[in-house]
């Protein structure tokens, strides 16, 4: 059977204990047209990027399931139907990983360095403030000559002047 991973928002103003209740309620509808839960996180309430339907905050819940796609449809359905979920993603995967998601993870097992292009380094060779060219700020800057471009017209020389009044 296929391998899916499903991600589901519901309301803020649930009970931990009924937001779980969520995803035992899915877990069976999914059960019952064949399919199996392998795996299930309770994520917690979280805090959005944007509002919605009014609600800045919402419990965020995590499944890995093994089921034909009639079980899964019929579940998104009634997610869908259902007033307490907001938001669902599903997934489909070619296998699942094995021990906790990146959202149950602590920060410091996180490993950041393994990522292309991130701080870690990649294969770029570490700079020094040795390999940059000599740079100059002071006043042995050349003169600029000729007649300047652009401002009101006219040749502004040094000095600065006023527009001619109306």
């Amino acid at each position: 059977m296929p391998l899916y991973e499903h991600v589901f928002i519901s309301r803020q103003d649930l009970s931990n204990a009924q937001a779980e209740g969520l995803i035992e309620h899915f877990s069976t509808v999914l059960k019952d047209n064949g399919g199996t839960v392998v795996d299930f996180e309770y994520w917690g309430v979280k805090t959005m990027a944007y509002k919605i339907n009014k609600n800045r905050k919402g419990h965020y819940a995590f499944l890995r399931t093994d089921a034909p796609s009639a079980a899964v449809q019929e579940m998104e359905r009634l997610m869908r139907l259902h007033d307490d979920v907001m938001r669902l993603l599903t997934i489909k995967v070619d296998k699942h990983t094995e021990g906790p998601s990146i959202q149950m993870q602590k920060r410091d097992e996180r490993d950041r360095g393994d990522r292309e292009g991130g701080f870690g380094g990649g294969d770029r060779p570490q700079r020094s403030f040795g390999d940059r060219p000599e740079r100059s700020f002071g006043g042995d800057r050349p003169e600029r000559s000729g007649e300047r471009s652009g401002g009101f017209g006219g040749d502004r020389g040094g000095e600065r002047s006023a527009p001619p009044r109306r």
